[in-house]
């Protein structure tokens, strides 16, 4: 009866609530494929995968800088690469490079003494990922993610925008057969992601050579180097090139492929963090019987106890350790005394992180060490220690920015790709290895509050917490290795991210391909005020061209920034010092769309760095089609609309109208110099009443 119904009802309630937010989760989904390469050569050359095919053809110019690690630079593979590049036409220069022992500014000089003259730089390849040594000093990174970071800050100290490429080796895997060997070198991948976002010009791409690195290979590599499509990840195999997506991860169907439900012992480094407090409350209150906290804190962290009081409740237990995983010392002893407690690990959630955030330009050694180390140090020695028989699951907390890059997150971006590649490393061996790579979370994530209005503009939205665990219950459950999980709106984040160059590497998302071939909707037509600036433009003399642009351009560029006045805007000053990012930049160029009827590459920006040279810019664009063309009467006619509606003291006004008597007074030679002299002598010898009296009289204007 009906008392029946109600008490079914909550329960259909909840059911269809929880069926929602699946659904809703579900298509934040994402994963890494790679696909073959349809023209692997250069373009309109077939690729060929014979070792002497084209081996000799011309397919690059000009010079190229081959960056090898300083400790062998005699290898085998690296003299057969610079052998490779020579056959094929390029001058080749070997740079030794040590990532344990050279500044940037060494480098630097080195680099800009085999250079002597940058534009015969045709291109530059590192094949610093290869060394894997340990830091001298940062010991958890390898040798090679020091080299590569300082050749890049040396190119952008230099000025150079030739292309660099990042070769690894093994340091990705296409398919399950393919064997991913060396994790370390996934750092540059990392790297490289946000290197291309934030130095468009001088990023030439990543390529993963095979194990045995054949001459069919090298032949590979070079036509990859020749190519000129923007396909900038790819990696070399022996069944040809493949290229790098991401695309959808719907879930496999409804009923989960390996439902899971966590037991024992769960450690969760950064455990008593605002993501380690979620996690940990979510665990415990899905069957885990001890829960334990890890921090470099402990006990002293804010709001430990609200959280142990939290998991308790639900019936776990809690151990809140201070262990900082970057000691295997003391990562050794916590799991030591776990296990003389009978405590069984079976659930390992990596959490721990460190969210300070720079460019790549200035990011030094101890920066990019403090950065990276706790993620890529805690998770080795949790690889090394934890005894993988026993393991449900060991997951990884990943970033969208080891996925496709963020700005200013290089050494996190470096550190996350090589979770995701041990993830893929220790699955393919058997270990229950799940990396997930998320989107900004809320609820005390690393997403500072102007952050997130940045975020929302470009169309990434926030993780919620509840939402968030439902994700890693659904890849958990799915049996992933790796995925991707972001809220993001692709219609208004893909022309942001493909603002500098084109980004295959999303092209495959189905709103991304809508998004980049449908017009942009945030560009709007001409306006009347264009057509009143063109009208200005006209009449106005130089200087006064040169003033009016740049204070538009600087009225647009304080509104963009928030600003309330254009007074911070400085003419000189470059916009990227300035504030300026990928988003802003869009919005300047839209803005300066409308203001000027002009269709401005979304570049602009940076192809003219400051106010004052954009403002040039836009007088050589703007009058380009006007050179020798009396200006439309419909022109004219605005124009005198606009100056009818100012105040006669208006200094705009004023200014145009001086101008316009000043050229009807040269346009009138034929009646005469008495005529012409008595107009001059008006306008020097009236005041400003009778100025405008004169102007409001001889025009027709009041």
């Amino acid at each position: 009866g009906e008392s029946s119904l109600a008490s079914v009802l909550p329960a259909l309630s909840s059911w269809h609530r929880k069926r929602s937010e699946d659904s809703a989760v579900a298509g934040w989904r994402y994963r890494v494929t790679w696909q073959p390469l349809a023209d692997a050569g250069p373009q309109g050359t077939p690729d060929t995968s014979g070792a002497t095919a084209a081996q000799n053809t011309p397919l690059l110019n000009g010079t190229w800088v081959l960056a090898v690690p300083e400790a062998d630079t005699a290898g085998t593979v690296l003299t057969d690469c610079a052998t490779a590049l020579g056959e094929h036409g390029a001058k080749v220069i070997v740079l030794p490079v040590d990532g344990g022992g050279d500044t940037v500014k060494d480098v630097a000089e080195r680099l800009g003494a085999a250079v002597a003259e940058p534009g015969t730089l045709s291109g530059v390849l590192s094949l610093l990922s290869f060394d894997e040594r340990p830091h001298p000093v940062h010991g958890a990174l390898p040798v090679g993610s020091f080299a590569v970071l300082a050749l890049l800050r040396a190119m952008t100290e230099l000025g150079l925008e030739a292309p660099l490429w990042c070769a690894t080796r093994t340091a990705v895997s296409v398919r399950r057969s393919d064997v991913l060997a060396r994790p370390a070198g996934a750092q540059t991948w990392g790297l490289g992601r946000v290197a291309s976002l934030e130095h468009p010009k001088l990023w030439g791409g990543l390529v993963d050579l095979p194990e045995r690195v054949d001459a069919t290979a090298l032949n590979r590599l070079v036509s990859v180097l020749a190519r000129t499509d923007h396909e900038d990840q790819v990696a070399v195999r022996e069944t040809g090139v493949l290229t790098r997506r991401v695309v959808p991860a719907p879930l496999d169907g409804p009923v989960p492929a390996k439902p899971w439900k966590p037991s024992g012992t769960a450690i969760i480094t950064g455990g008593t963090g605002a993501l380690g407090g979620h996690v940990a409350r979510w665990l415990a209150g899905n069957g885990a019987e001890h829960v334990v906290l890890t921090s470099r804190s402990g006990g002293k962290a804010a709001g430990v106890d609200e959280l142990a009081a939290d998991i308790e409740k639900s019936g776990a237990r809690v151990t809140v350790a201070a262990c900082d995983v970057t000691d295997r010392a003391a990562v050794a002893e916590l799991l030591a005394k776990l296990a003389a407690d009978g405590d069984v690990v079976r659930t390992v959630v990596h959490a721990a992180g460190v969210g300070v955030l720079a460019p790549l330009a200035v990011t030094d050694d101890v920066l990019f060490a403090d950065i990276a180390s706790a993620k890529v140090a805690g998770a080795r020695h949790l690889d090394e220690l934890l005894d993988r028989e026993s393991l449900d699951a060991v997951v990884y907390f990943s970033s969208v920015s080891a996925i496709w890059g963020v700005g200013d997150h290089g050494a996190y971006a470096a550190a996350n790709a090589y979770t995701d590649a041990l993830a893929e490393q220790r699955r393919a061996e058997g270990v229950p290895a799940l990396s997930v790579a998320w989107g900004p979370w809320a609820g005390g994530g690393m997403v500072s509050d102007d952050a997130k209005i940045l975020l929302d503009r470009q169309g990434v939205r926030l993780i919620q917490p509840e939402t968030g665990m439902t994700a890693l219950r659904q890849a958990l459950e799915n049996d992933d290795t790796s995925v991707v999980v972001a809220d993001v709106d692709w219609e208004r984040f893909a022309p942001v991210f493909t603002m500098a160059r084109e980004r295959p590497l999303i092209g495959d998302i189905p709103q991304v391909r809508a998004a980049v071939a449908a017009p942009d909707a945030s560009r709007t037509e001409e306006t009347g005020e264009a057509h009143t600036l063109r009208a200005e433009l006209t009449v106005l003399a130089e200087a006064d061209r040169e003033r009016l642009l740049l204070d538009l351009v600087r009225e647009h560029a304080a509104t963009v920034l928030g600003h309330a006045t254009p007074d911070g805007v400085e003419p000189a000053r470059a916009f990227r010092e300035l504030g300026f990012d990928s988003l802003t930049a869009v919005e300047l160029r839209n803005r300066l769309d409308a203001a000027t009827g002009l269709r401005l590459p979304a570049t602009s920006v940076f192809d003219h760095p400051t106010p004052a040279a954009l403002a040039r810019h836009l007088q050589t664009e703007i009058l380009r089609d006007t050179e020798g063309d009396l200006p439309p009467g419909a022109e004219l006619d605005r124009l005198e609309q606009v100056l009818a509606a100012r105040a006669h003291d208006d200094i705009g006004r004023v200014r145009v109208v001086m101008r316009l008597e000043s050229l009807l007074s040269r346009l009138n030679e034929t009646h005469g110099p008495a005529e012409r002299t008595d107009a001059a002598d008006r306008l020097e010898s009236a005041t400003n009443e009778e100025l405008f009296d004169l102007i409001d009289n001889d025009l027709g204007i009041s």
